[in-house]
């Protein structure tokens, strides 16, 4: 009798292991190409700043120019779009704008999903490029309105979480959740360059990128700045040469 019962349990867990055991496969690292890869800066607009509540300030503010610095180091193709720029909006970051003063800045009137707007998707398209590195303020809705909308349309997405700001880190969260759901790739700006690098052999790009972390990553510069003093004395350890 007891067998009868749990007779239908058993059935069910094999049936759920063998459909487990069948959907599995190989996993799969997409790593961004340089060649094949565009930057997005989404409504990083002076009035838009001050409702960032996850990060500090000052740190966000290195965040936002970082993420716009990455364009310049690797000649990305990039696109500027600001909403609503004449109302408390306000218009994107002077900075931001001076680093790409030949890139297309797209100032919607209104729309909140980038995306939707004719102008902005015509921008992007005429990239060329398939692998998209974008931020966003505020994550919630410009970022990842904007991230779900081009994953939909088939492109590999790059959401720069720390150039991304939220009313709270708990909305943020929520919000980097729902894009990871959707096969968005939510990281971190060095995770950006370093893959976009792939090794410091690369003499194309090895330069700006220790420029970038002295103006963007103090920890890093000062660990460079400690390896160049380290050569420069004569006080390489055996092998540190090979990263000179």
């Amino acid at each position: 009798m007891h067998s009868l019962i749990f007779l239908p349990f058993l059935i069910l867990l094999s049936s759920l292991s063998s459909v487990q055991g069948n959907s599995s496969s190989p996993f799969i690292f997409e790593r961004l190409d340089v060649n094949n890869t565009a930057l997005l800066i989404v409504d990083h607009q002076v009035g838009l700043v001050p409702l960032v509540r996850d990060y500090q300030p000052d740190e966000f503010r290195n965040n936002l120019l970082a993420h716009a610095a990455i364009g310049n180091v690797f000649n990305l193709p990039t696109v500027l779009s600001s909403t609503s720029e004449t109302g408390p909006n306000g218009p994107l970051i002077p900075e931001i704008v001076a680093m790409h003063p030949t890139a297309p800045y797209i100032k919607r009137q209104g729309v909140i999903d980038a995306w939707d707007d004719p102008n902005f998707r015509a921008a992007v398209q005429a990239t060329g490029k398939q692998q998209l590195i974008l931020a966003g303020i505020t994550t919630d809705v410009c970022a990842t309105f904007l991230a779900l909308s081009l994953r939909q349309e088939g492109y590999s997405v790059f959401v720069n979480a720390q150039a991304s700001g939220a009313a709270s880190a708990v909305v943020a969260e929520d919000a980097k959740a729902r894009m990871r759901d959707a096969g968005v790739y939510v990281v971190s700006p060095y995770a950006v360059v370093s893959d976009l690098l792939r090794t410091w052999a690369n003499n194309s790009y090895n330069v700006q990128t220790i420029g970038w972390d002295f103006a963007y990553w103090s920890l890093r510069g000062f660990m460079t700045d400690a390896h160049a003093a380290a050569i420069e004395n004569g006080t390489l350890v055996p092998g540190e040469l090979d990263f000179n």
